[in-house]
């Protein structure tokens, strides 16, 4: 089997759309990583992104009658762009279904290569169930994002274009993954002509699909996944790919989201290139395997697979960046509330600087602040700024790991409300979509008084939500229900640290 994927790659029409993307040296990565790290740029496609490459090599392998039925795919933005390119490319007409949920400016460009958009539900697998039910009633055939021989082939021509650099053969490559069709293609071509080449696939920590089936023996399903690295946001690593995959890798590396932002900026640092979540986890995962092999001097590859990205994410990303990077830690400290005290807390500090302080008045005796501090040197580690103000006499709590605080607690700090009473605390997702956050409110509001309530807008599919609802003891079972039936994901955080430091 290996040795058809092989011929399939050789054989891949892929340069009629797609271009070979350089590989770039990262000097500054390189330097702080003492190793010499190199970026597979696929954010240069033509569509930014690989996806071109298994769109079009499936779609080319299509005989006259199925090119003249058309073809349908559904995807979120990177595939859908990759496809109706394609069908230019071979003039073929498509249908693109695509979530209600997909940003204008993916929606836009799908539009602007001739292709008919259908926007139905607010995930893949919604717009993905629609697709298919179009195929079987309109005789289209399906191209699939990633579970497919000719996609996985499409895609393995990186491996391809990697290997043909003789001159800096990578000892190690890291490739991103969602249903794993690219590291499909590029591990089983990689290991067929170089085994001794190890490979690496690296995934969000909340969508890990294929740690989770390598670790079971077989594909598991996730009940839920992360949203914020969209293009990986895979429940279920695909079956073809997934056998591929299991039998020709070196392990799987799972990344943070702040982990992700870091590897953003990297990128930026070295590029100038400003590439998606999913574009930066192989870097992410790259930095990780450096910091826990404690590696030097090696050659190592990361493939930056796409630069499809909203401009409104950039501020989300670049809030994380740092803690990313291990360069800030967020605390909670409690300091007297009189006059210098502050100035006294900087002076404990030993002129570190300081990134965000967040204070309101609220108590005579004692002020809490939510403080962020700038580290040096990332290997100097929160733990030692902690036992220090510890040793020091004030009462602290690291929360820089703590998700509801860097995304909510840190813009509400401003006091509580004393005369709030039986106060439960949920976070929720819900579809960013014309009308939803007012369907929101208006199915919560209704029912029960909402106490807090902390929304921004992140340029993302999915809006984040943190809401106080005012809740009879005998009424919780009745509240969890109704949420579950309302259909947004949600979870109970009333013993989250922060809120109850800051808002309780």
């Amino acid at each position: 089997m290996k040795v058809d994927y092989i011929k399939k790659i050789l054989n891949a029409p892929v340069y009629d759309a797609a271009v070979e993307t350089p590989i770039d040296k990262a000097v500054i990565l390189s330097k702080r990583l003492e190793n010499r790290i190199l970026i597979k740029r696929e954010d240069l496609q033509p569509v930014y992104s690989f996806k071109i490459r298994g769109a079009y090599n499936k779609m080319a392998q299509l005989n006259e009658k199925e090119k003249k039925n058309g073809v349908i795919a559904a995807s979120a933005g990177n595939h859908a762009q990759g496809v109706a390119l394609a069908a230019i490319k071979l003039n073929i007409q498509a249908t693109i279904v695509m979530p209600v949920t997909t940003p204008a400016i993916k929606v836009d460009s799908v539009r602007e290569k001739g292709s008919t958009v259908i926007l139905q539900g607010d995930t893949f697998n919604e717009a993905y169930t629609h697709a298919v039910k179009i195929m079987e009633k309109e005789g289209l055939t399906f191209i699939h994002p990633y579970d497919d021989p000719d996609v996985i082939a499409g895609q393995g021509t990186i491996g391809m274009e990697i290997l043909r650099r003789y001159s800096e053969i990578p000892d190690i490559v890291f490739v991103p993954v969602g249903g794993g069709g690219l590291l499909a293609g590029i591990s089983v071509y990689i290991k067929f002509l170089n085994p001794s080449v190890k490979i690496y696939g690296v995934e969000a920590d909340n969508s890990a699909c294929l740690k989770a089936a390598m670790n079971a023996g077989e594909r598991v399903k996730l009940d839920q996944v992360g949203i914020f690295a969209d293009g990986v946001a895979v429940n279920m690593i695909g079956e073809e790919t997934f056998r591929v995959i299991r039998e020709n890798i070196d392990g799987v590396i799972t990344v943070s989201t702040d982990e992700i932002c870091a590897a953003i900026k990297d990128i930026y640092d070295d590029t100038r290139a400003i590439t998606e979540p999913a574009g930066a986890l192989a870097i992410a995962g790259l930095k990780k395997y450096v910091e826990n092999e404690k590696i030097k001097g090696q050659t190592l590859l990361a493939v930056n697979s796409g630069a499809n990205i909203n401009f409104d994410r950039l501020r989300h990303i670049s809030e994380r960046t740092e803690i990313g990077e291990k360069r800030e830690a967020i605390f909670a400290v409690e300091i007297p509330e009189k006059s210098g005290s502050f100035k006294q807390f900087c002076t404990a500090l030993q002129k570190r600087n300081i990134t965000e302080f967040n204070y309101r008045y609220s108590d005579p005796e004692k002020a809490l602040v939510f403080v962020g501090i700038q580290l040096e040197n990332p290997h100097e580690g929160r733990s030692l700024i902690y036992s220090d103000l510890k040793e020091m006499g004030y009462k602290v709590n690291d929360l820089s790991d703590d998700e509801i605080a860097k995304l909510h607690i840190r813009h509400m700090v401003g006091g509580r409300a004393p005369d709030i009473n039986n106060e439960k605390v949920f976070s929720f997702e819900f579809p960013e979509r014309p009308g939803a956050l007012m369907k929101f409110l208006n199915g919560l509001g209704h029912n029960w008084n909402i106490s807090m309530f902390h929304y921004r807008n992140h340029g993302a599919a999915y809006g984040r939500v943190l809401a106080g609802l005012q809740i009879e003891a005998e009424e919780v079972d009745m509240v969890k229900e109704y949420l579950s039936k309302l259909g947004y994901r949600y979870k109970e955080i009333t013993d989250n640290i922060a809120y109850n430091l800051f808002l309780n």
